[in-house]
């Protein structure tokens, strides 16, 4: 069983930054992927960026040049940090991850954060 805790979010101007945190905790054997979707009303979930292999990444065009997503292996821990925020960028924002889990062979499995809010101002 994994859980996945969520924080970081709030209000903002635009143009103001927030960082996002994700923890990972229960029998994870290995991280696959770790990343950030984000839902806005009448939109589809939609990924903004993730971690693949420990070390590739990959972006949303939206995000690109003003989001940075990292990754703490030691601590099953992924950040989002976000710069010269927009008000498009309003948003619910998902915590996910792909995990090995420990005693369940080389299956993967996905799990989700119950969502943290993103709201920038005009």
């Amino acid at each position: 069983q994994v859980q996945l805790v969520e924080s970081g979010g709030g209000l903002v101007q635009a143009g103001g930054s927030l960082r996002l945190s994700c923890a990972a905790s229960g029998s994870i054997f290995r991280i696959n992927v770790m990343g950030w979707y984000r839902q806005a009303p009448g939109r589809q979930r939609e990924l903004v960026a993730q971690i693949l292999n420990r070390y590739s990444t990959n972006y949303a065009d939206s995000v690109k040049g003003r989001f940075t997503i990292s990754e703490d292996n030691a601590k099953n821990t992924v950040l989002l940090e976000m710069n010269n925020l927009k008000p498009e960028d309003t948003a619910v924002y998902y915590c996910y991850c792909n995990v090995l889990v420990t005693g369940q062979g080389n299956r993967l499995y996905d799990y989700w954060g119950q969502g943290t809010q993103v709201t920038v101002s005009s």
